[in-house]
């Protein structure tokens, strides 16, 4: 029988303690979305843009264009029975709570300390708003697949489905929101690339189709 895949979010941080989270992943639960706003001037809204007859004029069809970040629902499977039945002395005591601690951390803001240590803000004391000017989100990597993507983890939601005799939850159905930190760091960068090469394999690929079909 084939191994699951595993996915993981890791924080890029110096943290105490450091946060790292593995998890079944299944590709089939997973949505992406990008938007964009555009600007269209003084362009009719019936018409929908300025008239263009060649590729050389179709940068001015609308006069702007504002890229919103990409963003990500993930549904996640936490679940500790395998563990419990190999008497692993964690899950069986703890079933898969330290799983839902280490993500309950992760979305919650954080202050840097000496030496560039971060800490849960709530533990240092530093106010009781979210986020004030010395509190910062955590800054995750997504890991699946071929992807390392940086992103901000926006919200999370636990269905829990099984539960230890104390009501310590061993099975859980996760859905997580993230979005992408875009910009100049090496990861997102990285991303392009892949994106880039992605995508003249594609056209590579259609075109000789295309050609091989005429002959």
């Amino acid at each position: 029988m084939l191994n699951p895949v595993k996915g993981f979010l890791v924080e890029y941080a110096l943290a105490i303690p450091p946060l790292v989270l593995a998890f079944e992943f299944n590709p089939q639960g997973l949505s992406r979305s990008r938007s964009v706003t555009l600007t269209l001037g003084n362009t009719p809204a019936t018409r929908g843009g300025y008239d263009f007859t060649l590729p050389t004029e179709t940068a001015r069809v609308a006069q702007g264009v504002a890229v919103e970040p990409e963003s990500f629902d993930v549904e996640i499977l936490l679940d500790a029975t395998d563990r419990m039945n190999e008497d692993d002395a964690l899950a069986r005591s703890l079933g898969i709570q330290p799983e839902l601690d280490t993500l309950r951390s992760m979305v919650e803001p954080k202050t840097q300390g000496p030496g560039g240590l971060q800490v849960l803000a709530s533990l240092g004391q530093v106010g009781t708003r979210a986020f004030q000017r010395a509190q910062s989100a955590s800054v995750l990597l997504f890991v699946w697949g071929q992807h390392v993507l940086p992103v901000f983890l926006k919200g999370i939601e636990v269905a829990e489905s099984a539960h230890l005799p104390d009501l310590t939850p061993y099975r859980a159905t996760v859905k997580l929101s993230l979005q992408v930190i875009e910009g100049n760091n090496p990861f997102y960068e990285v991303e392009k690339v892949r994106q880039t090469v992605g995508a003249a394999l594609n056209t590579g690929r259609t075109v000789a189709s295309a050609l091989g079909g005429l002959f």
